[in-house]
């Protein structure tokens, strides 16, 4: 169809006359509403980008001594996390004369992993930096 004529049948439908793929031999064009066209793509944009989520990298502190309940109480907060779809970084300070028994720490670290190993990797392996002792795990 002659350009001229698909603009006289655009104009008489009252819409728009939008190229769908310029780069063809012959261009392909269609007769709609470009308003209702651009609203209905910036939609689909805001949606996807609604959809996308970043994971965060939350933080649980912990004593090397912590009570059985105060650990589980810690412990559904990390579950609550993972299924968040987030990183959570374990941070366990050591105090005093607690450094002198560093195997306590690892030891709880090491129940920390076991507990999640099914549900999250181990990103970052439990390491001492300084008075605090570090592990990172990931969802799966």
């Amino acid at each position: 169809m002659p350009l001229a004529a698909a603009l006289d049948a655009a104009r008489e439908a009252s819409m728009d006359l939008v190229e769908v793929s310029p780069d063809q031999e012959v261009p392909v064009v269609k007769i709609l509403d470009y308003g209702k066209l651009r609203f209905e793509e910036r939609k689909k944009k805001a949606a996807a980008k609604k959809k996308q989520r970043s994971s965060e990298l939350k933080e649980i502190k912990m004593r090397p001594n912590i009570d059985t309940h105060d650990y589980e109480v810690k412990a559904r907060a990390m579950q609550r996390f993972f299924d968040d779809g987030d990183k959570v970084k374990v941070t366990l300070r050591f105090r005093g004369r607690e450094m002198a028994h560093q195997h306590l720490g690892m030891q709880l670290l090491e129940r920390v992993k076991i507990q999640f190993e099914e549900t999250t990797k181990v990103e970052t392996e439990p390491k001492l930096e300084g008075r605090q002792m570090t592990m990172v795990l990931a969802p799966r």
